[in-house]
């Protein structure tokens, strides 16, 4: 007879619906600017050694399309890391094993677009994400500051000037693994479940700050 100590089950019941009510845990990927050996990334330049587009035009949050093939300065010569941030419009540049990783767990949620880096034999990803979702928790940040009608920029007005301490709302994310904060595209945010795998990969020059408020 097998004997099973009262109240065994429901404890497991409880830790399984715990575990379900927790929110769903998102980062800000980011390179590490610690990382030795980090190299400076410039922005993405096509054939005729101009910048492609504008120097935001791979972070807003939205697909793009480039005519014709794109390189990367590097004239120093330097080992690029598998994840970096180039130029002014910090538009990520992954290792191909880093764009697989993308590729199996978010293929509905970016592109990846080859880019030679001077000196590297293999090709390069720039990471786009393309979705752009409202979802910053302004009361959970420790700092946001919108752009109001006297600023000056009236194609900003509502957008985000300033955050600090960035929160997100997981429950307006629905099923996104990777994403950009509407209004604060300046950030690349990835789920847990892209982190661990970057993580497993042994992927250098990234870093993750945590963006979910876990204190409810």
């Amino acid at each position: 007879m097998r004997i099973v100590a009262q109240g065994s089950t429901s404890r497991a019941n409880v830790r399984k619906t715990a575990r379900r009510s927790l929110p769903a845990l998102f980062y800000d990927l980011h390179d590490d600017f610690r990382a030795p050996g980090r190299w400076e990334p410039g922005d993405p330049r096509g054939l005729d050694d101009k910048v492609v587009g504008d120097v935001w035009m791979f972070t807003a949050g939205h697909p793009v399309a480039v005519d014709g093939p794109m390189r990367i300065p590097n004239e120093a010569r330097m080992s690029p890391l598998d994840f970096s941030l180039a130029g002014a419009g910090l538009t990520p540049v992954v290792h191909p094993r880093v764009a697989a990783v993308f590729a199996r767990l978010a293929p509905g949620d970016v592109q990846l677009l080859p880019v030679d880096i001077e000196g590297q034999r293999e090709p390069y990803f720039l990471l786009v994400a393309t979705r752009l979702i409202r979802c910053v928790d302004e009361a959970a940040c420790v700092e946001a500051h919108r752009y109001g009608p006297g600023d000056g920029l009236p194609e900003r007005v509502g957008q985000y000037r300033s955050v600090r301490g960035l929160r997100i709302d997981p429950t307006q994310v629905d099923r996104a693994r990777v994403f950009r904060p509407w209004g604060w595209p300046v950030t690349l945010v990835v789920s847990e479940v892209v982190k661990e795998a970057l993580e497993k990969e042994g992927v250098t020059g990234a870093r993750f700050t945590p963006v979910t408020d876990t204190r409810h």
